[in-house]
């Protein structure tokens, strides 16, 4: 069975070994996001998620039957929150109570300066998230779903794949796996740029979290603030042409000048040490 980390701005699914796009879309995996200041957060996802998680490392006081488990990491991975999605008779599929948890969930982290790295993963094995939870929309009054599909795409900003797939994977591609709800395996969704990793299932069935975990060690050492507006630059810089953009890197640029983090940075190369970043 193959894992697989999805590029930034992908849709679609990797669950297990299989991706789905299109009408119906399904997500499945794990994601991990950078905290980098509020609404900012750089990606990944990753499938076959499920299984137990790591024991080292964790302070955990979370109820078996709470559909988001809320879990912080200690030791070498302190400042990594995970946000375990626990909704196992529906496959994880996003019901009004967990958007709605999620959101409240995310929102209280954008002022928590402790927290630099965030991955949601699924605490169910074998699948991330089966999208919509189908079952409650059908019992929706028509009002209530424009609503509804608005909160999910506050809380998971990738959702758009008439737009974000196209710019993706290119427009031709796009309408064609999009038209025809195409099943793709890892594999060919990395051949086509769906996803960035793809890796052997490991017994414990966690090999998309463990990646995600590798990712978000990667980032912790990096400081918030140029974290933040770099990727600034690349959500506004994509959506306009190359001189607009490079326009926008250089405003961006300029906000690290005055910074605590850019000097402390200089001054770190300068004595041969890691840097000391407190995002000021």
């Amino acid at each position: 069975m193959a894992a697989a980390a999805a590029v930034p701005g992908a849709l679609g699914t990797v669950q297990a070994s299989r991706a789905r796009l299109g009408p119906g879309w399904r997500l499945s995996g794990s994601w991990v996001g950078r905290r980098v200041g509020p609404a900012l957060w750089a990606r990944a996802w990753a499938s076959a998620a499920g299984g137990p998680a790591p024991r080292r490392g964790y302070v955990s006081e979370v109820k078996s039957e709470e559909e988001l488990r809320v879990r912080q990491l200690e030791e070498e991975n302190r400042g990594i929150l995970v946000l375990g999605i626990n909704r196992a008779y529906a496959k994880n599929s996003l019901s009004k109570n967990l958007v709605k948890t999620l959101s409240k969930t995310v929102d209280a982290l954008k002022s928590d300066k402790k927290v630099r790295t965030i991955i949601i993963r699924s605490e169910v094995p074998g699948i991330f998230c089966a999208g919509a939870d189908l079952k409650e929309r059908a019992k929706m009054h028509p009002s209530e779903v424009g609503p509804f599909v608005s909160k999910i795409r506050a809380v998971i900003n990738d959702i758009g794949g008439t737009q974000r797939l196209p710019r993706a994977i290119g427009m031709s591609l796009a309408k064609e796996l999009i038209f025809s709800a195409r099943v793709l395996d890892g594999q060919e969704a990395k051949a086509v740029g769906l996803v960035s990793h793809v890796l052997e299932q490991n017994p414990e069935g966690d090999a998309a979290y463990r990646k995600a975990l590798d990712l978000a060690r990667e980032f912790l050492p990096q400081g918030p603030v140029a974290m933040r507006v770099a990727k600034l630059a690349i959500n506004q810089g994509m959506e306009v042409d190359l001189v607009t953009g490079l326009a926008i890197e250089e405003a961006c640029y300029a906000q690290t000048i005055p910074t605590k983090d850019r000097l402390e940075g200089l001054l770190a190369f300068k004595e041969k040490r890691t840097p000391r970043y407190k995002g000021e």
